[in-house]
């Protein structure tokens, strides 16, 4: 996939922002990927017989499943994406004209596939082997699915009608609450036998098997992050015209025009914006938006002003002063729950630096010809 990639963008073959100028190197990507994926697919074809599993799916409801339905899932959002890329390439081709396909496609086809993952990345750490019975499914999942359903109507009694974010934010819930309730159980299982404050009893529990608790970190980092993904729903957008000391209403804000000054440094020129960011009246904060052309390459940038706060970032882009020279436009822009994808994305690291440390208590189990059949017991080294 990344030569295909690579092979896009050197080419010329998708439009893009990230497609290179024509290059000569074209045939050589193209050779070496139709070389690859028929050596690939003569490999598997050949060696078939040795990829099949000797080991049967005994449940649909088992870890083993769990595994098997998120790879599948993640190569349908792969495929997705591929079909998505390559599908006005393929048309182009066959019928001469231009197709375009735009974002709202990859939003109805991958909105189904995230919310099954988030699904996946809370039930598959905590179903067991083999096959699960009811009564360890209700145990393991009662509580958290009722607190996800809490969830999901208590958003929609306070004004969330949309359907996928509700059930987004109510699968988050339930798997962030899986997740609290294993490091609760065992938390509380060494506070009780070994007397320890449960801060501390969680801290060993890491620490006594890294790779497992470093692992749900990182499925509560990814959750995190899903968080943040579907605020994305609830974004707003605006362009609006400002004289000074003029004020205009966004979202939950209130926007005045200070001040608008042009001026120049060395390296470039400048037109700098002063707004006063306030709420029931009272300024909360002041944002400075900026424009900049470089006099040696005459290109423009854009310096945003920014709030960022836990529930929303508000963004301000100074677009220039209209022809008439009497108001200045702003592109207002309220970004929901961003702040969530960096956190999350901080605690996935963290997890991920917890899940290479090696644990105080390792678990060896002797080499066997085929997996789940041993011949001596597992033996556990401190």
């Amino acid at each position: 996939m990344s030569i295909l990639g690579t092979t896009l963008t050197r080419t010329g073959l998708v439009s893009s922002v990230h497609v290179f100028a024509q290059s000569p190197v074209k045939p050589y990507f193209t050779s070496f990927l139709i070389t690859a994926t028929l050596l690939t697919a003569f490999a598997i074809v050949k060696n078939l017989p040795y990829l099949r599993s000797e080991v049967k799916l005994e449940s649909v409801v088992s870890r083993e499943s769990s595994f098997l339905f998120n790879n599948l899932i993640l190569l349908a959002s792969c495929f997705a994406v591929l079909w998505g890329t390559l599908f006005p390439v393929l048309m182009e081709a066959l019928t001469g004209e231009k197709e375009t396909i735009d974002a709202p496609y990859y939003v109805r086809v991958n909105v189904p596939i995230a919310l099954f993952l988030i699904f996946l990345t809370g039930v598959g750490p905590l179903i067991a082997w083999r096959k699960s019975s009811f009564n360890s499914l209700k145990r393991a999942f009662l509580l958290p699915a009722i607190i996800g359903a809490a969830v999901a109507a208590t958003l929609a009694v306070a004004g969330i009608h949309q359907i996928a974010p509700l059930i987004s934010f109510g699968l988050c819930a339930f798997v962030i609450s899986t997740i609290l309730g294993e490091f609760w159980k065992g938390s509380r299982a060494i506070h009780a036998k070994e007397h320890l404050p449960l801060p501390k009893a969680a801290f060993e529990l890491t620490w006594r098997n890294t790779r497992r608790y470093g692992g749900y970190l990182v499925h509560m980092g990814i959750v995190l992050m899903f968080v943040g993904f579907t605020g994305s729903a609830f974004n707003q957008h605006e362009t609006r015209n400002l004289g000074l000391g003029q004020t205009v209403r966004f979202g939950r804000y209130d926007l005045k025009l200070l001040s608008v000054n042009d001026n120049e440094t060395s390296d470039y020129q400048f037109s700098h914006s002063v707004l006063a960011v306030l709420r029931d009246g009272r300024q909360i904060d002041q944002l400075e938006p900026e424009i900049r052309v470089y006099k040696n390459s005459q290109e423009q940038s854009s310096i945003i002003g920014v709030r960022r706060r836990l529930n929303e970032d508000l963004y301000v882009n100074y677009s220039g002063i209209q022809s008439d020279n009497t108001k200045a436009i702003f592109q207002l822009y309220i970004f929901p729950l961003v702040s969530w994808i960096w956190i999350g994305y901080f605690v996935l690291l963290f997890g991920t630096i917890i899940c290479l440390i090696p644990g105080k208590v390792r678990l060896s189990y002797p080499r066997t010809e085929v997996i789940g059949f041993a011949t001596a017991p597992a033996t556990v080294e401190s």
